[in-house]
């Protein structure tokens, strides 16, 4: 079958968009991708009903989303794959970025040592070695299936013939538009003429875009981190004041790791695990509300909120004292934390009447006796299952286009810890295993899991958000576990978040009732009420009947532009 003829007709020309997401989740029988984009759903859908595989629709869906979701998709960013295939032999994939060789831990401090405002967060030197294109060729040329050629090519036809500028593009645009102005090849990507914002329904093309997409189809990974392409992002960073240099890309290698397992309930839990401090933490809080009959607590109920509120502390306390990039930190204690016997010490602390207090000298000691990014899930028709996670950090990045190759550049460098031994109570976290180091990669949060029950895989979930990732990750679980919900409505549901520092429970816009905040209040726990505006990031989620034969998938309506797509 010509992928070609099959994709572009359709998804090019006719833009025949899936479902966005709602309390309903699409159903298949076959294969479903699930992304933040609908567009870039479809493509995976396409690919996979052309005889590819998870791997195969991951890659192209990837690629995509760096066209038609520019604030988080990427080839200038990173990530995590979690990958089982259909014996159920599990692996994980690492491709976050890097610090540049010519990085230090007081890089981003002024000479009385404290931290200038934005400079890890906007402009060049805020931006890491990308992974996101080593790590999608890694995972193809191990696991894929079909030519490497067919997958770019899509995102190519996409960029160059151009999309609809989306009303949430249109929205972004409006609220970006005057830092992108500051930087003249962002404005000449992002805004019509350099000046003004796409009208909604608007054609945009990203011709640099398509231009960079053709040398990674046509080389492969030598397409980015080599020759045309790598020179121009070295040239342009270097006149701008970054620090990435051709060394820094030549280095630069994507990792296969063995994953974070555990269980909840009776199901598997296989997971990501450092530099993502996502899949140890999840596991440390599922392993505590192990203890707990959640469904027999009340659903949002005060009693309930508290169990879940204190297990989050304890897991984001332990990420801020362990947790960073294993090749730095050979110690990190990850059997103990990840252990049922941790959990319950942890558990046993727990008091039911009075909220446990967040002390930054102590981190997860005093319980003794924590944005933007776009995930994708992917089912195929053989049973091979993808969660995966992509970042350049906050919506869109440093917000800095490579000068003639048309993406964002990230601006990961800003989760690093960014002063040496401070940590307080506002949540700034300045302990040693997160510090800037050269190669080395900075802690994330992001948390691609698959759960498995019987040896074979029944959910696929993921989110964007930040430190909020871990927490909309384990709610979705225990939504469907504990609760029996949907797929749908397991991601629909209002979240609430606690990081451990700053100590307090970020709740969405009337998700928790005047009687349930009384009684939380009065345990001693304080509050923060999340605006309609203010929203966790949109989870991708797939479940398996594996006994019907279908699968159901629901992309969340927080993405506005996400969308389910099978077959």
């Amino acid at each position: 079958m010509k992928i070609q003829r099959l994709l572009i007709p359709t998804v090019i020309l006719f833009f025949s968009f899936s479902p966005t997401g709602g309390r309903y989740p699409i159903y298949a029988k076959h294969g479903i991708v699930v992304s933040s984009s609908a567009i870039a759903s479809d493509i995976g859908r396409d690919i996979l009903k052309a005889g590819g595989n998870a791997i195969d629709a991951t890659v192209a869906t990837a690629l995509a989303l760096a066209v038609t979701w520019p604030s988080a998709g990427n080839i200038g960013g990173g990530g995590f794959i979690v990958y089982v295939d259909k014996n159920s032999k599990s692996t994980t994939l690492d491709f976050r970025e890097k610090a540049p060789s010519a990085s230090s831990e007081s890089m981003f401090l002024d000479d009385k040592g404290k931290l200038i405002k934005d400079l890890n967060r906007i402009g060049v030197l805020s931006a890491g070695t990308p992974g996101t294109i080593a790590g999608l060729f890694y995972a193809h040329k191990k696991y894929g299936k079909l030519p490497w050629k067919k997958l770019v090519e899509p995102a190519i036809q996409l960029a160059s013939r151009g999309i609809p500028f989306s009303y949430v593009l249109n929205e972004h645009s409006n609220q970006q538009k005057e830092i992108w102005k500051k930087y003249p090849s962002t404005a000449k990507v992002m805004l019509k003429n350099g000046v003004d914002v796409y009208d909604f329904g608007e054609t945009w093309k990203q011709p640099d875009l398509a231009n960079t997409l053709k040398q990674i189809r046509d080389n492969g990974h030598d397409g980015f981190y080599k020759g045309e392409t790598a020179k121009k992002l070295t040239d342009f960073i270097k006149a701008q004041g970054g620090l990435i240099t051709q060394k820094d890309l030549d280095e630069y290698q994507a990792v296969e790791r063995k994953p974070i397992t555990g269980s909840y309930r009776d199901y598997s839990i296989v997971t990501m695990g450092p530099p993502s401090s996502g899949g140890i933490a999840l596991i440390e809080m599922l392993n505590i509300l192990e203890g707990y009959e959640l469904n027999k607590l009340g659903y949002k109920s005060a009693d309930y909120v508290h169990v879940l509120t204190e297990s989050m502390k304890r897991g984001f306390a332990d990420r801020a004292e362990f947790l960073g990039d294993p090749e730095f930190n050979e110690n990190m204690p990850i059997n103990k934390l990840t252990s049922k016997e941790y959990a319950k010490h942890l558990r046993d602390g727990i008091k039911m009447d009075i909220a446990s207090v967040s002390d930054s000298s102590k981190f997860g000691q005093i319980y003794d006796g924590g944005q933007n990014t776009t995930h994708l899930s992917v089912i195929d028709n053989e049973g091979n299952a993808v969660s995966m996670t992509y970042t350049i950090e906050q919506s869109y990045g440093s917000q800095v286009i490579a000068d003639g190759l048309g993406f964002f550049l990230n601006d990961e460098m800003g989760d690093f810890n960014p002063v040496p031994n401070m940590t307080n109570r506002q949540g700034q976290i300045g302990t040693k295993p997160n510090l800037i180091s050269p190669g080395k990669r900075m802690l994330s949060s992001m948390t691609p899991t698959i759960l498995l029950k019987d040896n074979k895989p029944v959910m696929i979930i993921g989110a964007p958000g930040g430190r909020t990732i871990i927490n909309s990750v384990l709610q979705v679980i225990i939504n469907v576990i504990d609760h029996n919900m949907n797929i749908a409505q397991a991601i629909e549901e209002p979240r609430i978040h606690h990081q451990w520092l700053p100590d307090r429970i970020g709740f969405q816009w009337l998700s928790l009732s005047k009687d349930t905040q009384l009684k939380l209040k009065e345990r001693g726990h304080e509050l923060f009420e999340l605006q309609p505006s203010q929203t966790f990031g949109g989870a991708m989620g797939i479940m398996i009947d594996n006994k019907k034969g279908y699968i159901h998938g629901a992309a969340d309506s927080r993405s506005q532009d996400g969308g389910a797509s099978g077959y």
